[in-house]
């Protein structure tokens, strides 16, 4: 299968590699053959049919800034649309960076390569949480498929749980932890009572929270994969603007303290049920399987039939979101061969 990867940042690296390295084995296992045909960043592009050397245009990125730069492959002045529309290839691998406001420009790259008729992989919330349905439908329109499994949870398969594992069954709703930065300030603040920013400015010393974590401390990251895990799992088409949002800037020490005189924990957690979307934070039991400490996530389903089940794993890293990348092209894969 001849892949283009746009963004070519820690996701973007760590899958090439991923896929690279597991060349034989996807092979031998699944019949897949995984060709990297062109890669785009924000300096351009490197292209070349019959595959490009993963290590040389890694060096180019490390050394020039830009995969653009090697001179045998690289177009410094094309862009990522022009890729999709004039490179031949079977799948678009979206891992540009993400934009909550409005999804864009990773958005649009999806419609292109959906209406080129490429099957399309992404890790990238923005364009998923603003428009799943009108993606959906437009994959279907053209007979390809869309796959997001990097998006919620990084390498842990919430959404293969949800959507595979738990198939005749009835998801009721769904309650989760989806974003690790929010958990680790809260755990630092419960188990070491220590301030929001000071939790906040550790976490950002140990890779944990981006320099502006906006997204993470209001709650957004965690209603755009609620918004994912939604439309998948249950089929209900929302998008960003049904979830009612409100993150942990609010909370202080005393609210914790109270929770944990109550033997509670304050979370954020996300829940979608029949009749509501949202985000907040709020004290559960400490025994609780939702209860977990720093960078976890952790998402329970209620099933009418098999009662609650819970996955707990890390949401984040490239590797791991790599990893759930993966899953998803061996799944285009075999669904090419039904």
């Amino acid at each position: 299968m001849r892949l283009i990867i746009v963004g070519f940042g820690t996701v973007g690296q760590a899958f090439a590699r991923t896929v690279m390295a597991r060349q034989r084995g996807l092979l031998r296992v699944f019949g897949l053959r995984p060709r990297i045909v062109a890669v785009v960043d924000r300096g351009g592009a490197a292209v070349k049919a019959h595959g490009l050397d993963f290590e040389a245009i890694y060096k180019a990125k490390l050394r020039e800034g830009s995969v653009s730069r090697d001179p045998a492959v690289g177009r410094p002045s094309v862009t990522a649309h022009d890729v999709i529309e004039t490179v031949d290839a079977d799948v678009v691998v979206e891992v540009s960076p993400t934009n909550l406001v409005d999804g864009e420009p990773a958005l649009s790259y999806i419609e292109t390569a959906l209406k080129r008729k490429r099957h399309v992989i992404t890790a990238n919330k923005g364009p998923l949480a603003h428009a799943f349905p009108a993606l959906m439908e437009l994959a279907a329109y053209n007979r390809v498929l869309l796959r997001f499994s990097g998006a919620v949870g990084g390498g842990t398969p919430i959404l293969d749980l949800g959507k595979k594992c738990l198939l005749g069954d009835t998801v009721s709703s769904i309650y989760g932890i989806l974003n690790g930065t929010t958990n680790y300030i809260l755990t630092r603040m419960f188990e070491a009572k220590t301030p929001m920013a000071t939790a906040l400015r550790e976490a950002q010393e140990a890779g944990y929270a981006e320099a502006d974590p906006t997204s993470d401390v209001e709650g957004l990251d965690s209603a755009c994969k609620l918004v994912i895990l939604a439309n998948w799992v249950m089929d209900r088409p929302i998008t960003l603007s049904d979830v009612k949002v409100r993150g942990i800037r609010e909370v202080d020490v005393d609210a914790v303290a109270r929770a944990r005189d109550a033997d509670c924990v304050i979370k954020l957690i996300a829940s979608i049920t029949e009749k509501a979307a949202e985000v907040k934070p709020q004290p559960i039991p400490r025994t609780n399987p939702l209860n977990v400490g720093g960078v976890l996530n952790a998402v329970t389903y209620r099933t009418l039939s098999a009662g609650e089940i819970t996955i707990i794993g890390h949401g984040a890293g490239g590797v791991e979101t790599a990893s759930s990348m993966l899953r998803d092209l061996i799944d285009i894969r075999r669904s090419l061969t039904v």
